[in-house]
């Protein structure tokens, strides 16, 4: 264990899997393939969600803020693990460290909140189909997502704050892939009663909460789609819903298993392979779910291919 007489070390050392070197090269190529991947399908899904005006709707408003939201959250992470993966030094600075965990929960937070409002979204386009723009107008929509930005910031903010103010003792050695709330937590010393309950409250919040809103819309789309007589109104209703659950399900489901699973039921290497998942895997996979289950983005997507290559 390393020892500084500081109040906070000037670095700290990412374990890893440092009792699994030949997993370094696997997932270094991994990452490396899958980080480009993950930006440039992000920034295809803001382009053409913004270029295309048939894409000016409340759905791809949102999901606009969900690509941001995705390259936000897996660069806040990712350069740093290339650069440790591929060298033999396995540290981060000090400010490294707080900036991502600032960035990298805030925008985790406010993800969890974004897709509460997708699956209100699509709970109105299928149960209320008459009113749709009416209660999704662009008034409500920037509302929400305001509202949305600014209750991520908020409780990211103030839960990273609170853990950075535990201390350390001294202690420089995190065992984990990236500086994380719950590691920090578990690293520091003394009394942290007050941040464990902290962190219970919060995810209550962020996780518990929108999930049982996401839950219960879907149990309204689900009576509706079950009451359209055609087979093709069923199978178009639910071609609207299934990419969001699908990425709902991806998000949340590693999400729940980091963040509420009892410590004592987690394995020592189980709260990195979930942080690879939720913040690599799954905004990688975002822009793939959605546009190989959408004709519009398709469509918006060989159009702006179009436009390019006409441009040369």
């Amino acid at each position: 264990m390393a020892i500084t007489n500081e109040s906070h070390p000037k670095e700290f050392i990412l374990l890893g899997f440092a009792d699994h070197p030949w997993l370094e090269l696997p997932l270094f190529v991994t990452l490396l393939i899958t980080y480009p991947m993950a930006l440039m399908g992000n920034i295809a899904i803001i382009l053409v969600s913004t270029l295309d005006p048939r894409l000016h709707t409340p759905m791809y408003f949102f999901l606009t803020n969900l690509s941001f939201l995705d390259m936000c959250y897996t660069t806040s992470i990712v350069p740093q693990m290339l650069f440790n993966l591929g060298s033999s030094r396995k540290t981060i600075t000090y400010i490294g460290c707080v900036v991502q965990l600032y960035v990298f929960h805030i925008m985790g937070g406010t993800e969890c909140l974004l897709l509460a409002i997708m699956s209100f979204d699509r709970y109105v386009a299928i149960c209320k189909p008459l009113h749709y723009t009416l209660i999704m107008n662009q008034r409500v929509c920037i509302l929400s997502v305001s509202i949305m930005w600014l209750t991520g910031v908020i409780f990211g903010f103030s839960e990273a704050t609170l853990t950075l103010q535990l201390p350390l003792c001294g202690t420089n050695k995190l065992d984990h892939l990236l500086c994380e709330i719950p590691v920090l937590i578990k690293t520091a010393c003394g009394e942290k009663e007050f941040n464990e309950l902290a962190l219970s409250v919060v995810c209550i919040f962020i996780l518990i909460v929108p999930l049982c809103l996401i839950l219960a819309s879907y149990v309204n789309i689900g009576c509706a789609v079950l009451r359209i007589k055609s087979s093709e109104g069923r199978r178009k209703a639910f071609g609207t819903c299934s990419s969001h659950l699908i990425v709902v399900s991806l998000f949340y489901g590693p999400g729940i298993s980091m963040y509420l699973q009892p410590s004592s039921s987690i394995t020592r290497d189980q709260p990195k392979f979930m942080a690879l998942f939720y913040a690599v895997i799954t905004p990688t996979l975002n822009p793939f779910i959605y546009t190989l289950r959408n004709k519009d983005v398709k469509g918006a997507f060989k159009k702006l291919l179009r436009s390019i290559f006409r441009l040369k």
